[in-house]
């Protein structure tokens, strides 16, 4: 199995900037999104993860400038999400060259919607399933719901989603490890690609999600930002 590397790039009013935990009170700024996307797609990642933090909490696009920018700066594909919530949305992302869109919230709170979208889509629509203690949080994760993240990940095993991004909240933005088991755990039990999110902090964490032979894939987000992984070696340790 093929193993990605998704460079994360979180917006928030416009700017590049990384969370801990999903707070929004605890967000490094980082940047112009466009510099940023071209830095990566110039450093040879093959896929760019974009969220629209602004647009999670709003329940609609917030941030579709930076969007835009990001689209021009680049030539890979980009996967997007947060405030993708209806059909309209998901059609208007993917005529504008999103590659993908990352439905989250909705697949928990409007799963026929989810399904139907996959459907329509094959291969340009994912499931985000943000876990905490193994139950699915929404609401760019300031709410906590009673579905467990594989009771959600199996409802969309025959729907075509293009993959499930696994992330671990707690290990979000800290830098304290991927969790390896989990994330391992989900994709063993599933036919749907998992990528995993959350807790990557070197090379250690790519080497180890990928010699699970189950798992597709990983984000990365604060480690390259803070430079405690470099470009080359993230890469290097994905092959």
């Amino acid at each position: 199995m093929p193993f990605t590397l998704y460079p994360a790039i979180d917006l928030k009013a416009g700017q590049v900037v990384r969370l801990k935990r999903g707070d929004m009170a605890q967000a490094t700024v980082y940047g112009d999104p466009a510099t940023q996307a071209r830095a990566f797609d110039e450093a040879g990642f093959e896929w760019l993860h974009v969220v629209d933090l602004d647009g999670a909490f709003a329940g609609r696009p917030a941030n579709a400038e930076a969007v835009a920018a990001i689209l021009a700066a680049t030539t890979r594909p980009v996967q997007l999400g947060g405030g993708i919530r209806d059909m309209a949305t998901v059609e208007a992302w993917l005529s504008r060259g999103i590659a993908r869109v990352i439905l989250g919230s909705a697949a928990v709170k409007d799963p026929d919607f989810a399904r139907a979208a996959c459907r329509a889509f094959p291969g340009k629509v994912a499931v985000g399933i943000d876990a905490r203690d193994g139950m699915v949080a929404t609401e760019g994760w300031a709410e906590v719901s009673s579905v467990s993240a594989l009771d959600l990940a199996l409802g969309f095993e025959d729907a075509g989603a293009a993959a499930i991004i696994h992330t671990d909240i707690e290990r979000d933005g800290m830098l304290g490890g991927v969790n390896v088991e989990a994330t391992a755990d989900l994709a063993r039990r599933l036919s749907t690609p998992v990528i995993a999110s959350g807790g990557v902090a070197g090379v250690a964490d790519i080497v180890a999600l990928k010699a699970t032979g189950s798992v597709a894939g990983t984000i990365i987000g604060r480690a390259l930002y803070d430079g405690r992984l470099t470009p080359d070696e993230a890469l290097a340790a994905s092959r």
